[in-house]
C-alpha cells in the first residue's frame, strides 16, 4: 500500500522576500478553510519579516539604517534576535559568515543579514503549522527546504540541483524531518562574498547542507561557499550536519555522512 498516494495533498506558492515560497501539505484537512488560514499566516509573517529586514526596501528597518548594524540595546526584540544570531554565526563559522562586511544594494559594504534571515524566518513562520495533527509539511523558500512528517508517514523526496546543468539533479534525498539548504552561483551569480578577501567567492559552484535546523543549514552552506573548495573538511566537523560540494571545475564531493546516493568522493567534469 502506498500511503503517500492515499494522503490528500495541497500546495500554495507565493512570491515573498524576493523569491518563490511554497507550502506543501499532506493530510486529512488540507482542503479546509482552517488550514488555508494557517498557511496564509505563514506568508503574512514572511511579509512582515521582509518589511523589517529587506536591504532592497528603503522604508524597511535595515533600509533606513543604510547598512549600519542595529544597536541591540535599542532595537526591537526581533531585530535584536537577528543581530545576536549573526554574531553567533560569525563565531560558529570562524568568520566566513560575516553579516557586517557585505555589499549593499546602494553600493558600499555594511550590515546585511539576508544569508541568515531567510532560514530563520521560514522556521519562525512554520510554527503556524507545527501543531496540525496528522499532517506533513514541506516548506520550500527558493530552494531551501524545511520538512517534517507525522510518525509512520513516508519521507519527503528533495532533489539537489546540478549547478552546471540547471534543471537536472545531482542527487535525491529522502528526509522525514529537518532541513536542506543550498548556496551557490548557478541562480544569482557570484553573490556570496569572501569576507576576508572582500571579493566574490568563485571557487565553489554550490554547497548543499542537510541538518536539523534550516537557519544553520543555510548559514553553513553560505559560509562553505565563501570558504572555498576546502570547506568540505570543515563541514565534516559539524555535528548533525552533512554537505555536498561542487567546485568550480565541476568536481562533486560529499562529507562521509552525506545521506544521499552520491559517494563521499566522486568526480564529474562539467
Amino acid at each position: 500500500m502506498n500511503l503517500a498516494a492515499e494522503l490528500d495533498r495541497r500546495a500554495w506558492v507565493v512570491q515573498v522576500m524576493g523569491l518563490p515560497v511554497s507550502v506543501h501539505l499532506r493530510g486529512p484537512e488540507v482542503r479546509t478553510d482552517a488550514v488555508a488560514e494557517r498557511v496564509e499566516r505563514v506568508f503574512a509573517e514572511l511579509r512582515e519579516i521582509d518589511a523589517v529586514f529587506s536591504t532592497y526596501r528603503p522604508e524597511s528597518v535595515l533600509g533606513r539604517l543604510g547598512g549600519r548594524r542595529p544597536d541591540p540595546a535599542t532595537a526591537a526584540p526581533v531585530v535584536r534576535e537577528v543581530v545576536e544570531l549573526c554574531e553567533l554565526a560569525r563565531l560558529r563559522t570562524d568568520g566566513w559568515f560575516d553579516a557586517d562586511r557585505l555589499p549593499l544594494p546602494a553600493g558600499g559594504t555594511g550590515f546585511d543579514p539576508s544569508g541568515l534571515v531567510k532560514g530563520w524566518a521560514v522556521e519562525r513562520a512554520a510554527r503556524w503549522l507545527a501543531d496540525l495533527p496528522d499532517h506533513d509539511l514541506c516548506l520550500n523558500a527558493g530552494g531551501d527546504v524545511l520538512l517534517w512528517t507525522a510518525p509512520g508517514r513516508p519521507a519527503w523526496r528533495v532533489g539537489v540541483e546540478d549547478p552546471g546543468r540547471p534543471g537536472r539533479l545531482l542527487d535525491v534525498l529522502e528526509r522525514e524531518r529537518g532541513a536542506v539548504a543550498t548556496s551557490g552561483t548557478s541562480r544569482r551569480g557570484a553573490h556570496i562574498v569572501d569576507p576576508r578577501a572582500g571579493r566574490p567567492a568563485e571557487a565553489v559552484r554550490s554547497v548543499t547542507v542537510v541538518g536539523p535546523d534550516l537557519l544553520w543549514a543555510d548559514v553553513y552552506a553560505t559560509a562553505a561557499v565563501a570558504r572555498g573548495a576546502d570547506a568540505l573538511d570543515w563541514l565534516a566537523t559539524l555535528d548533525g550536519y552533512a554537505g555536498l560540494l561542487v567546485d568550480a571545475a565541476g568536481r562533486v564531493r560529499a562529507t562521509p555522512n552525506w545521506p544521499g546516493t552520491r559517494p563521499a568522493a566522486q568526480t564529474r567534469a562539467g
